[in-house]
Order: C-alpha cells, then sequence, then structure tokens
C-alpha cells in the first residue's frame, strides 16, 4: 500500500496533462492521466482514488458531467475542478455537484498544492467520521453476544447453511468499507 496520494487528472490538451502530472508526480503524488472523461470513469472504477483533478471543457463527456458521476459512485473522492473557460455560473454548478474547489487556468502551482491538501484533508475526515460510526455498530452487534456464543452460532449456522459465512463475510466487507 503506498503513502502517497492518489490523483486523477483528467485534461484533453495532452501538453497541459503530461505538464502538470509531472509536476505533481515530482511532489510525491500517485497521479493517472486521462484525455476523456470516459477514460476518466474507467480509470476510477479500480483506481482508488483520494482526489481527482478536472478539466470543465472537454468534447463528449464534459467535466461537470464526470464530476456528478465521480461523487455519485465513489463516496469519498474529492474533485478540484480546473479550467480555462471558467464562469461564476459553472462555478456555482460544479459547486453543487460537490466540487472542492473551483480553480482557473493558468495555475499558480502552491495554490493547487494547497487545495490538493485541504481536500484531501477532507477526504480523510469524512472517511474517518464513517468508519467510527462502523466501530460503533460493530461494538454494539459485539456487546450483544458473548464471543464464544457468536462462534458456536456461527459454526451452527455454517454446518447447516454453508452459504450462511459467505453472508456474513460480506455483511462485515459492506461495513468495513462501501467505496469501489
Amino acid at each position: 500500500m503506498s503513502d502517497k496520494i492518489k490523483l486523477l487528472i483528467v485534461d484533453d490538451e495532452i501538453k497541459f496533462l503530461d505538464s502538470i502530472a509531472k509536476r505533481l508526480e515530482m511532489r510525491g503524488f500517485d497521479v493517472t492521466k486521462a484525455s476523456r472523461g470516459e477514460e476518466a470513469l474507467e480509470a476510477a472504477e479500480t483506481g482508488g482514488f483520494d482526489l481527482a483533478l478536472l478539466d470543465l471543457k472537454m468534447p463528449g463527456m464534459d467535466g461537470s458531467e464526470v464530476l456528478s458521476t465521480l461523487k455519485n459512485e465513489h463516496r469519498y473522492i474529492e474533485v478540484i475542478m480546473l479550467t480555462g473557460h471558467g464562469s461564476i455560473d459553472s462555478a456555482v454548478e460544479c459547486t453543487k455537484l460537490g466540487a472542492f474547489s473551483y480553480l482557473s487556468k493558468p495555475y499558480e502551482l502552491d495554490n493547487l498544492l494547497e487545495v490538493l491538501r485541504d481536500a484531501y484533508e477532507a477526504r480523510l475526515k469524512k472517511k474517518f467520521a464513517l468508519d467510527q460510526v462502523r466501530l460503533a455498530e460493530i461494538a454494539e452487534i459485539a456487546s450483544k453476544h458473548e464471543p464464544e456464543a457468536l462462534l458456536r452460532d456461527a459454526r451452527e449456522q455454517m454446518h447447516d447453511r454453508p452459504s450462511f459465512l459467505l453472508t456474513l463475510f460480506r455483511e462485515l466487507r459492506n461495513l468495513d468499507d462501501d467505496e469501489k
């Protein structure tokens, strides 16, 4: 497991995409690049990204569509919009869709790095808060039963219905982390 922040960068301007990716990789980010919205969503299915940096105007699926899909399908990802085609209306729309921040091109690297750090911190706080709720749920379940009785009951259930164990593990996995 890497200690680096996993960042998805999406921009249809390949030279800009390569440049910003290189600058952020040199500062310790684990960067994945995508030049289209559809490509970004495919990468997000298996990427486990902490953050996404999205261009607004792209051919095909634009940045606001990618933003909306990412926020709907990946609970903890924080998204920063970075665009050269910004307006007050698009900033308001993206904020309503769940964007953490909205920055204009050209960008100042120090400002971008600060926003990325703040977004990552916000992500960790959300995840930690949910983890605390999950731990409380697990503690409540455990407090209702003696550990030996839970194991005995589980053994009996497994003997009678082998699918019980799979169901139990699925439920524990869902409690543990329902994020894609």
